[in-house]
């Protein structure tokens, strides 16, 4: 996804969240593009690899420059 903007709606292909500046600034409210929330996608996405988990056949592994510095 492309760092720096919000509200592209674009999909990323590490977790299958669609960008969506609403909740961005909403962190756990679900619905719009993405059912949940954006804290409970990070949750998920730590325990089995993707927002939700029927989109873990659409997502691949992280590239090392697309992990979050530790």
């Amino acid at each position: 996804m492309s760092e720096g903007t919000t509200g592209t709606y674009e999909i990323c292909p590490v977790c299958f969240w669609e960008d969506d500046w609403y909740q961005l600034e909403h962190p756990l409210d679900g619905g719009g593009p993405n059912r949940v929330g954006l804290i409970e996608s990070r949750r998920n996405f730590q325990e089995f690899g993707a927002m939700e988990r029927e989109f873990l056949r659409f997502v691949r592994q992280p590239k090392p420059e697309e992990l979050p510095d530790a």
